[in-house]
């Protein structure tokens, strides 16, 4: 029988809850019940993305109700190709969306996957460690150094980012994004061309705000901007989670002319 990936995705993050003991933690109060708590800085002055805990974040579906003031059905602006494929992903039930196949989420999409990130802070570097979406992790350069330029831009999953303050606002622009990604669950597109301008504040310990500029002239007629806040997990830790155990969705799915989307090879 064939199984939507949306119920797939919600079975494994089931299981995961049931193995993982830090996932079966009561999950954090809303952001509008939590304390508000001045935020943490380090020793020079600037804003301490870390701490002894991690930032929830949260599953965030569909991209365009993320957007500011977006009225209920509106839309990113998408070009002819985008929409006729966001339609297919809706009509398939996002079947063939690439998280599923435990490939990294990669840009702003990381920060709307439902598992725990961590954010460490280095004098000339920040390193994101994601428990989901593959088990990965993304670096932002903050040495001034500027984006490779032609064959030396080597597109990858999170693309190349390098970030500087606004303020207390960390402020991170990245380039060279790979096409082996979707923006968000629902099935929204992009091409090698996205450029992403992300902002990184915490106003309070307990919350973390992220807004993201997505710039994709192949696939948007014009940018456009999602956001969210995360709630702080204080005292929690990174589980070992490996997505690709255990992944029957990938042996359960078939192509749309019903056939096994993956043969089964010989052997055990």
């Amino acid at each position: 029988m064939q199984i939507s990936w949306k119920k797939t995705l919600l079975a494994a993050a089931t299981l995961v809850a049931l193995q993982s003991i830090t996932a079966v933690q009561a999950q954090p109060p809303a952001a509008e019940d939590q304390p508000r708590t001045e935020s943490p800085r380090l020793a020079d002055g600037t804003i301490d993305f870390g701490g002894n805990g991690v930032w929830s974040l949260p599953w965030v579906t569909d991209f365009a109700v993320r957007m500011p003031g977006a009225k209920e059905g509106e839309q990113p602006p998408m070009l002819a190709w985008t929409k006729a494929m966001f339609d297919y992903n809706k009509g398939n039930s996002v079947k063939y969306d690439p998280e599923g196949f435990c490939l990294p989420p990669g840009g702003p999409r990381s920060m709307g996957t439902p598992y725990p990130v961590e954010i460490i802070q280095d004098r000339d570097r920040i390193v994101l460690i994601f428990e989901g979406g593959g088990h990965v992790w993304r670096e932002i350069h903050m040495d001034g150094r500027p984006h490779p330029e032609g064959d030396e831009l080597n597109l990858t999953y999170f693309g190349h980012s390098t970030g500087k303050w606004e303020g207390d606002t960390l402020v991170v622009d990245t380039v060279g994004f790979n096409e082996k990604t979707w923006l968000d669950f629902g099935g929204y597109m992009h091409t090698d061309q996205l450029h992403t301008v992300e902002r990184f504040s915490r106003p309070f310990k307990e919350v973390l705000h992220y807004e993201s500029l997505i710039d994709d002239p192949g696939a948007y007629s014009k940018p456009w901007t999602v956001g969210w806040d995360i709630d702080w997990s204080d005292g929690q830790e990174l589980a070992d989670y490996v997505c690709q155990e255990n992944n029957k969705f990938l042996l359960d799915m078939h192509d749309d002319l019903g056939l096994p989307f993956f043969e089964k090879s010989a052997g055990l």
